[in-house]
């Protein structure tokens, strides 16, 4: 029988709602079937926790006496952008320190959740209405009017499985490659990821109440380079295909599910940890949050090839990543995760329990992500 968000938040509201995680609608799904479980649970949780390289913070700091148009903008060394508003800016994670070797935005955000003070330092070019030039102070981040993180891509929905056929050691942003195909690497949480169990993105769109950070987000909009177009195995895609665009209030997260990483030979990033609730509106909702790691695959390619364009070598099951090894035209391959199932597991789970407390409705979305959108190359013109 179908159920809407709005009767599953009534069963939320009087402590009645039957919530589990992906990992749990595997085992419910396949002992009972997809119409019987879609029945009984209400909201299947899911989680993902990794790097997030598309991710930042606006800021607000509130005017100086006299006050100043900052243009030009440096958060304990890391540039910060100055084209807003006289006193608004945007830490990008992947922004690095011009002082302290292997610090960056995304450290500047943990630094704030975990209640350090942070230097800053502006200049501006002196107005008749911001008549100061430069400043140098601190703030933590209780003393800022807002803060909020805004990432323009997250929660990719599957990747692709990174190798080196060289015969050099590649630093990636997936991570250290050794040469000759000795490791491959991967970035996905599988069967709790949050868009590999709405697959097609049928409860997911604009206003989506998730967990983000350890607090409340929302769905801002469809993440940057949101591709429908790629291939499909069990109904789910075998590389990066669809992307989320995130908000949240900062002051609400923690340094546990946000932290600063420093990728050595690529640089800065942020991992990010994401929880969406998926409602179970029929038995097909309930059927795609049973997919398992054994039916999820992705391609394996050579970052070795320089082009963005790398032919896919083989597909493997997230079951087989995970064991530890894959085998490849007689080579055995040490593969290693890139995201944390470990803390994925624990967002599904800390969700799971917001719900189950009532402290966490879900939402109708505002409108509907695409049904169908490509990704375009940047042609070089010379």
């Amino acid at each position: 029988m179908a159920k809407t968000i709005e009767q599953i938040n009534e069963k939320i509201r009087s402590g009645k709602a039957v919530v589990c995680t992906a990992e749990e609608a595997i085992d419910l799904v396949r002992s009972k079937g997809a119409e019987k479980a879609a029945e009984e649970v209400d909201v299947v949780t899911t989680g993902t926790f990794g790097a997030m390289c598309s991710s930042g913070a606006f800021l607000n700091f509130g005017h100086s006496d006299p006050p100043i148009r900052m243009c030009n903008i440096r958060v304990n060394g890391v540039e910060a952008y100055g084209g807003l508003a006289a006193v608004d800016t945007y830490v990008g994670a992947t922004a690095v320190s011009e002082t302290i070797k292997g610090y960056g935005g995304a450290h500047v955000i943990e630094d704030l959740l975990a209640g350090k003070r942070i230097e800053l330092e502006a200049w501006g070019p002196g107005t008749d209405c911001y008549v100061r030039k430069n400043i140098r102070t601190s703030f933590t981040l209780d003393e800022l009017n807002e803060a909020y993180l805004y990432n323009p891509r997250n929660t990719y929905q599957n990747y692709g499985i990174a190798t080196n056929t060289s015969d050099r050691t590649l630093h990636t942003y997936m991570g250290k490659l050794l040469p000759r195909m000795k490791n491959a690497t991967y970035s996905s949480a599988g069967q709790l990821s949050p868009l590999l169990n709405d697959p097609h993105l049928d409860t997911i769109g604009v206003g989506t109440r998730i967990f983000l950070g350890g607090g409340i987000g929302y769905v801002a909009w469809q993440g940057t380079q949101f591709n429908t177009q790629k291939p499909e195995k069990n109904g789910v895609p075998i590389s990066g295909s669809r992307t989320l665009a995130l908000i949240g209030d900062l002051k609400q997260m923690s340094n546990k599910y946000i932290r600063g990483l420093d990728i050595y030979g690529y640089g800065t990033s942020m991992a990010v940890g994401v929880g969406v609730p998926i409602p179970i509106l029929n038995a097909d909702i309930m059927k795609n949050c049973a997919i398992s790691d054994e039916e999820i695959f992705a391609n394996m390619m050579d970052y070795s090839i320089t082009s963005s364009s790398r032919p896919a070598m083989q597909q493997y099951s997230y079951a087989d990543l995970r064991s530890g090894s894959i085998e490849y035209e007689g080579h055995t391959i040490r593969t290693s995760p890139l995201s944390s199932y470990k803390y994925a597991r624990a967002i599904a789970n800390e969700l799971k329990d917001w719900i189950e407390k009532g402290e966490f409705e879900l939402t109708v979305p505002s409108f509907s992500l695409p049904k169908e959108s490509g990704v375009k190359s940047l042609e070089i013109r010379e």
